[in-house]
Formats: structure tokens, C-alpha cells, sequence
């Protein structure tokens, strides 16, 4: 069965006839390493699905310093929700890390979904929901957490991003930079 039939089936029961509905509004899209899905200025026109693959958003600060946002493997989605839903041009840059295969999705077939499935409704209230709460912690974690908790945190809840990105891009997703970091990761393995 197809994966994204299966992950809606974790939020929202969809029936096999609905799937088909569905993914008919969905447009399959292959990315290369370090190939763009969304560059900053550019309108987030699709979020995608991703099939296989790992991705990442990230921003560039006046000093030309990448700051990651986000991090995103497969059964994940990947996009600019400000942008996609406000159509004003990104502040980011969404890139594959590894080969993608994705599933996209326009906001026009977002919005003609809401009417002809009930069960991506339920879908995007139940995905707001978890977004919301994890973007509450990550705040959280960010203003008040030690260097060593936020990386003990993430190696708890996203294990197998420590094998699918490098230090940097760790370092730079939990805001430290590459040498506390790696003092970090020696200390937790001395434990």
C-alpha cells in the first residue's frame, strides 16, 4: 500500500476510494542532493511529502550565517507554512540533504480537499495540533534548556537524525554552534 495512505491512517481513517481522491492531488517530484524545493524570496507554492529522503529549512542572517529550522526525514512533511498559506515570499531555504522522492501539494488542492475529504481535515487539525505543541517545546528548550539537554532531547526524540545529518547541521538546528556540540556528544558518551 502506498506510504501516505498509511500515515494518514495514523491521524484520520480514510477509506481506499478517498485515498484515490486524495492523491490525485498530489504531484510526484524527484530532488537531488542539495537541490532546492524553495529558496528565499520565492512563494512557497507546494509542501511536500516526503517519500524517501532527508531535507532541511534554514535561513541566512545578515552575517551570511546558516541558522536551521527545521529538519525533516521521510513520512515528514517539508515546507514554508507562512509562506504556502499567506503566499508572501519565503525567509527560507528548503534543500535536500539526501536524494528526495516527494509527494507536493498545491494550496488550491489543500483547499478543494477541506470539501471533497473529510478525512484530511481531521489530517491537518490533528498535524496543527502536534506542530503547535513541538514548536512550544523547541521555544522552550531554546530559551531555557542547557546545551547538553537540548542534545540529549533531541537524540531522544529524533535518534535516527544523528545518522542521516552531520554535526553542523545539528549543531546549528539546536542552536550551538559545531565545537560545544561535539564537547557535548564526548561527555554523553563518557556516561
Amino acid at each position: 500500500m502506498h506510504p501516505l495512505f498509511h500515515y494518514i491512517n495514523q491521524y484520520a481513517l480514510i477509506s481506499e476510494e478517498d485515498f484515490e481522491i486524495f492523491k490525485s492531488h498530489f504531484i510526484q517530484k524527484k530532488l537531488s542532493k542539495k537541490q532546492y524545493l524553495l529558496q528565499e524570496g520565492e512563494i512557497c507554492k507546494y509542501l511536500g511529502f516526503i517519500v524517501k529522503g532527508a531535507m532541511r529549512k534554514y535561513y541566512i542572517d545578515e552575517k551570511g550565517v546558516e541558522h536551521t529550522v527545521n529538519l525533516y526525514v521521510e513520512n515528514w512533511w517539508a515546507g514554508d507554512r507562512e509562506s504556502f498559506v499567506m503566499l508572501t515570499p519565503s525567509a527560507y531555504n528548503l534543500d535536500a540533504w539526501e536524494d528526495c522522492e516527494l509527494l507536493l501539494i498545491s494550496r488550491e488542492s489543500t483547499l478543494k480537499l477541506r470539501n471533497e475529504c473529510p478525512a484530511f481535515n481531521e489530517l491537518t487539525l490533528k498535524l496543527d495540533e502536534q506542530s503547535t505543541i513541538s514548536t512550544q517545546k523547541r521555544i522552550t528548550s531554546s530559551i531555557s534548556l542547557t546545551a547538553e539537554k537540548r542534545y540529549e532531547d533531541f537524540v531522544n526524540n529524533y535518534p535516527h537524525f544523528t545518522q542521516r545529518f552531520p554535526q553542523h547541521i545539528i549543531a546549528s538546528y539546536l542552536g550551538i554552534t559545531k565545537d560545544t556540540l561535539s564537547r557535548v556528544r564526548k561527555k554523553a558518551l563518557k556516561k
